[in-house]
């Protein structure tokens, strides 16, 4: 691969080039969960257990403030909070195997005045990109959309968030992700509408925006991630077909069996490369995609899809409860169970050994 150029952006030249590598070569970034204690009390112990396990399980980077972390933490009055405890723990922890760079990703939301106060605390805090969620601005036209995200951006970099309409997130148009990618301050983009349609239309918007060597595409299609990080896109526009691939994901999915999902990514980018995709990796979709459904509550609506995620995580003794900050948000009936079924039929997909043989240094002080 080429190496990176040299940012021309200032907001863009303020992250480091190494950093700025990571993201583009791809890397798993593993949507940061929230720890909660019995009366739904930031559990710093675990939060910061939850960092270093994703640091020493070789995570490029970390999402946090994001749809995993709940976005009613802001409610909470925790969104900085947490966001510095994530990043004080990054930078103190020694990971397995030495200190690398690291992409920090702050999650953002709401209005255009609350999202830049939130880009600009992410931003004091060492972060390198904000995360932006649309879903507050539901209804709004393109230009309006557009004028948000030109706003944010002056105060960080940012990654573009194509989020699914069942949890909050609108129907964006290829015309949208056009402009958006012409954006100088944009550094990459996690698609996740679980739809291949709406998928295509942001590739399409990257391609015509001639912006696919600026801009890393990021998979956050929690049903698709194998099948996504394979396949080359190929996308027409006026100078011939121009060709496309996910570079990492940014995944829910991820903040579980995440020590597994850096061996996946990295089996996924080899065979990329030398461009030889075997059956047994490709068959790995259809088994990813089945432990998702059970984890994301699929037959229920995602309504437990941040608590099935507590609850692997639960089981493998990082965290103590599956507990929300909504006390109406948990498990959904049966899901336990399908978690169970996943768990027998996929055993080689699970970290537990390596969560086992690591918890106690996790959980130190």
């Amino acid at each position: 691969m080429d190496t990176i150029e040299a940012a021309t952006d200032p907001v863009v030249a303020r992250i480091p080039a190494a950093v700025r590598e990571v993201l583009r070569r791809g890397a798993v970034i593993p949507a940061h969960p929230l720890a909660l204690d019995a009366q739904r009390r930031l559990d710093e112990r675990r939060q910061r257990a939850l960092t270093r396990y994703y640091l020493d399980a070789g995570a490029g980077g970390l999402a946090v403030g994001v749809h995993t972390t709940q976005f009613a933490i802001r409610e909470h009055g925790l969104y900085a909070p947490v966001l510095k405890l994530a990043m004080d723990t990054a930078r103190s922890w020694e990971p397995l195997g030495g200190q690398r760079p690291l992409v920090m990703i702050a999650g953002l939301a709401g209005g255009t005045e609350q999202a830049r106060r939130e880009a600009a605390t992410a931003r004091e805090l060492g972060y390198h990109a904000g995360l932006l969620s649309l879903a507050a601005l539901r209804g709004r036209g393109v230009d309006e959309i557009l004028a948000h995200c030109e706003a944010v951006a002056r105060e960080i970099a940012l990654v573009g968030f194509y989020l699914q309409p069942a949890v909050g997130g609108i129907d964006l148009p290829a015309s949208f992700w056009e402009a958006f990618a012409r954006l100088p301050q944009v550094v990459a983009i996690k698609i996740a509408p679980f739809h291949r349609y709406r998928t295509l239309d942001v590739l399409r918007g990257v391609a015509a925006a001639r912006a696919e060597k600026r801009i890393a595409l990021y998979t956050g299609n929690d049903d698709h991630i194998v099948l996504d990080l394979l396949t080359p896109f190929d996308v027409p526009r006026d100078d011939g077909m121009v060709r496309l691939r996910f570079a990492g994901g940014l995944l829910g999915h991820w903040s579980v069996w995440t020590q597994r999902a850096v061996e996946l990514l990295s089996r996924c980018q080899a065979a990329a490369e030398r461009d030889a995709v075997d059956a047994d990796l490709l068959a790995l979709d259809a088994r990813v995609t089945d432990c998702n459904a059970a984890f994301f509550d699929v037959t229920n609506g995602f309504q437990g899809c941040i608590a099935g995620c507590h609850e692997v995580l639960r089981r493998q003794g990082l965290l103590e409860g599956t507990w929300c900050l909504d006390p109406a948000e948990g498990l959904s009936p049966g899901q336990a169970q399908e978690i169970d079924r996943v768990y027998r039929g996929h055993p080689d997909l699970n970290d537990d050994d390596f969560v086992r043989e690591h918890r106690l240094r996790w959980l130190g002080p």
